[in-house]
């Protein structure tokens, strides 16, 4: 039977779905039953060619998760390679007298060629594997292994934190978001089973051991008082029987342990391990050459193997040639682009008049590589995102960004615009990550100190090293990209009023008429005219309120739009006829909404002094009232939201536009309700109430 045949049969077992227990069964025999010379050679050859193919494909994966069995790959290996011990253990003791060859093929080969026949040397040969394999390799794998277990496991929150944000903006499917979560579970399970099996690898070097010394003194025990052997002739044979069973056995287990330590010390790249060292390890050529010269001197000095030395010097100093060349070459091909001819000056018409860009972004010259797809850019692709994510949110669709370098801004900044008009913009490194303190976190990072461009939190620019650490500290880490991405949604969702012309009203329009067409009918323009519907509709988009319920819209304007043609009046409409949205958007599936009310007494001044006005037809609020108002409900808001409830000021219907208009830009994330607006099923609890004192 050749091992091409064993593995063969081995593959076709496990595609059956039999190989657990085939291997179950496998190590019991060997455990229990002798096994004849020949099958002793044939699995330790199985074993040899498995510890090879296990240590090649923890070198071809390109990341831990790839290999997400290895562990207990790892364990099968060992308990297979200790069930072999105990099983060539029985053969050497029971026909260790018969000579060197009583073992099978593989033990005497490695007993008598690999040590040539001399115990004394194998035994060296096998303690310093040993020695290397225990002290080095195992221990140090395990060292990184519980280490990575640790930071991976405390890293979960903020990982998972880090996903959230990114769903949140749009950057993130549901379901790339929940693959990406299983990711992360994933890693942590792996490094904590790679935690557990490096403990049976470092057991295993102890048993190699511990066999080695007890095979050795029973085999002469038994050659000298069984079978009457010299004390020199017996000391020989099972020496070298006990030497070449135990190299036999602590090869493999020094290959899988190297390939443990490889597993748990590499990192994740799009790159196997071959590739990462080539491309980083002689990345650049003033590396090789100064070891040339420093492999040279050492080559001429006397008394040392000076043509060692020089051809390795020679062979150094070629490689640092032949990169710096490589790059020279390179570089100069991108300097003797000829460069267009000038264009013809023409003269000038309408054409050159350049419209003004509903969304842009402007980038500073060093950020140019994150909108380059060639230079691994995926700000177009989260722009993208951010672009469905909002359309499926308001409830039309958000017109293109144009991106655009711009010489005249630092070269790491950006600029966002909305119609022409910057409305954002910040600085951005390339090369690093943004940790942002979300409001709590257990320590402090070396870094540039910022703060996030989108929500004005506390955050540091930190590199990327420190992602790990810092996501254990409780920062949501995100890169550049990721950045610009959420700045730009936070900036459209606030601007969204902004975004809705003609146009956009005009396509909601013809969508619902394949379904209604006689409400589109009565609707524009004999119930209302398309400016007064474009300015309810803004109305809804300024105060948060999606567009997606178009068709309730529709109906609710067309039954009022002959009463009144005024906006806000009809806003006021729509609104009570989205309640049961509005209250969804705002507190979920709960039954109870926590509420900020206010007094009676101030609420009847508040509705005096709308009836009174100031001139302007707005209302005349006296300043202090407004003051010492504003001061009350914005402590009442930020209580709510410490408590993670939200901030809602629940008010008479006449008072609820006005009210929304003034708080709107100074507290944030402040809802404010009208009675009328609140389902019949749903329960409020008043939290806080606001007077005029």
């Amino acid at each position: 039977m050749s091992q091409a045949g064993v593995m063969y049969g081995m593959k076709a077992v496990f595609s059956a779905g039999l190989g657990a227990p085939v291997l179950l069964v496998m190590m019991l025999a060997m455990l229990v039953l002798p096994l004849p010379p020949f099958l002793l050679d044939v699995f330790f050859t199985f074993n040899i060619s498995l510890a090879l193919v296990v240590l090649l494909s923890g070198i071809y994966a390109r990341k831990p998760l790839e290999f997400a069995s290895f562990p207990t790959v790892l364990l099968v290996a060992t308990l297979l390679r200790l069930a072999l011990n105990v099983a060539s253990t029985r053969v050497v003791l029971l026909e260790g007298q018969n000579g060197t060859a009583a073992a099978g093929k593989v033990i005497e080969a490695f007993g008598e060629f690999v040590v040539g026949g001399n115990y004394a040397v194998g035994l060296v040969v096998f303690s310093i594997l040993v020695i290397i394999n225990f002290i080095v390799v195992t221990k140090g794998a395990g060292r990184i292994s519980e280490v990575s277990a640790r930071f991976t496991l405390d890293a979960m929150p903020g990982k998972q934190m880090a996903i959230d944000a990114d769903l949140n903006a749009g950057l993130l499917t549901q379901a790339e978001a929940k693959a990406r979560r299983e990711e992360v579970s994933r890693e942590a399970d792996f490094y904590g089973s790679m935690d557990g099996a490096s403990k049976f690898v470092r057991g295993d070097a102890i048993a190699g051991i511990l066999i080695l010394f007890i095979n050795i003194i029973g085999g002469l025990a038994i050659g000298m008082l069984q079978h009457g052997m010299a004390f020199g002739d017996a000391m020989r044979v099972y020496s070298l029987l006990t030497v070449g069973d135990g190299l036999v056995a602590q090869i493999p287990s020094l290959i899988l342990s190297t390939a443990a330590a490889i597993m748990v010390t590499r990192v994740s790249s799009s790159e196997d391990m071959g590739q990462q060292i080539l491309s980083q390890l002689f990345a650049n050529p003033k590396s090789l050459a100064v070891t040339g010269g420093v492999l040279g001197i050492m080559g001429v000095i006397p008394g040392m193997p000076n043509l060692v030395f020089l051809s390795l010097a020679a062979g150094a100093g070629g490689g640092a040639y032949y990169l710096s060349r490589y790059r020279a070459g390179v570089v100069e091909v991108v300097e003797e682009l000829a460069p267009l001819p000038p264009a013809e000056p023409k003269e000038l018409s309408w054409d050159d008049v350049a419209p003004v860009d509903t969304i842009g972004l402007e980038v500073g010259y060093r950020l140019i590589p994150l909108v380059d797809k060639n230079q691994g850019g995926q700000l177009m692709t989260r722009i993208k995102g951010v672009r469905k994510k909002l359309t499926s949110e308001l409830g039309f669709l958000i017109p293109a960004v144009h991106i655009r370098d711009n010489l005249d801004l630092s070269p790491n900044y950006y600029r966002i615009s909305l119609l022409g008009v910057n409305v954002g913009e910040a600085e951005i490194h390339l090369e690093r990550d943004l940790a942002i303190n979300p409001g709590q976190v257990y320590g402090s990072l070396r870094g540039i100190a910022t703060t996030d461009p989108a929500f004005g939190l506390e955050a540091v620019w930190i590199e990327p090293a420190l992602r790990d650490e810092a996501q254990t500290l409780g920062y949501t880490v995100v890169d550049p990209s990721t950045v610009i991405a959420t700045h730009l949604s936070q900036l459209l969702q606030d601007h969204a009023h902004e975004l809705l012309g003609r146009e956009e009203v005009q396509h909601l329009l013809d969508s619902l008429a394949k379904t209604t067409p006689k409400l589109v009918e009565d609707l524009v323009p004999n119930a209302i005219p398309m400016g007064v519907l474009l300015k309810v509709l803004r109305n809804l988009l300024e105060e948060r309120v999606p567009l997606k319920d178009v068709r309730t819209i529709a109906e609710t304007l067309a039954a009022h739009g002959r009463e009144s043609q005024d906006p806000a009046v009809l806003t006021g409409h729509v609104r009570n006829a989205l309640g049961r949205m509005i209250f969804q958007q705002i507190n979920g599936l709960k039954n109870e909404l926590p509420v900020i009310t206010l007094d009676p007494g101030l609420e009847h001044i508040l509705q005096s002094s709308m009836q009174t006005g100031d001139g302007s037809g707005g209302p005349a609020f006296e300043p202090g009232l407004a003051e010492r108002m504003h001061q009350a409900i914005q402590k009442a808001a930020h209580k709510q939201e410490m408590n993670g409830e939200p901030s809602v000021l629940l008010v008479a219907a006449p008072l609820r536009q006005v009210l929304a208009r003034f708080l709107r830009r100074t507290i944030a994330n402040l809802h404010v309700l009208s009675y009328n607006e609140l389902p019949d099923n749903k329960q409020i609890k008043v939290v806080a109430s606001v007077g005029n004192k």
